[in-house]
């Protein structure tokens, strides 16, 4: 049976990481817990993955994609950190942009930065999220309209 394992390990990590990373943070917003996530896709892969995957780098944002979803749920989560402790900014200003946009929903985020960031179509973000195309340009929709008036200043 042919195995799904890369070759050169180092290589693989190296190609997808930076992807998976920055969707990570994007969804889970603290640093820590993106390298986390990532980290434990990297090894659900290895450990887990079918023989017959044909395009590891989306296989690996699936796995990504619910881990940090599981992640939210924890109990854990519910406590309150200001953001700044982990996402610095620039000034005070800034806080208040930076906070507003992290009141979009973990699923707000996430498609937000697999479209226009990892250059997702909205087909390929719904496979990767497990929900209908429709529901992708819905919270794109949504998402879009809270960053307006973010930057109209209302």
């Amino acid at each position: 049976m042919p195995s799904s394992r890369p070759a050169d390990l180092d290589a693989f990590v190296k190609e997808h990481e930076d992807h998976l990373y920055r969707t990570a943070l994007a969804i889970l917003g603290s640093v820590q817990e993106a390298e986390d996530a990532v980290q434990d896709a990297f090894l659900a892969y290895w450990q887990k993955a079918p023989a017959n995957v044909d395009v590891p780098g989306a296989y690996l944002t699936r796995v990504l994609v619910n881990n940090c979803r599981s992640r939210l749920r924890a109990p854990w989560r519910r406590r309150e950190v200001p953001l700044w402790e982990d996402l610095p900014a620039a000034g005070p200003e800034e806080r208040a942009e930076i906070e507003e946009l992290w009141q979009l929903s973990p699923e707000d985020r996430a498609v937000i930065h697999l479209f226009y960031y990892e250059e997702l179509s909205t087909k390929e973000i719904a496979a990767v999220m497990k929900c209908r195309e429709g529901t992708v340009r819905s919270r794109l929709t949504r998402a879009r309209g809270r960053l307006r008036k973010l930057l109209e200043g209302g």
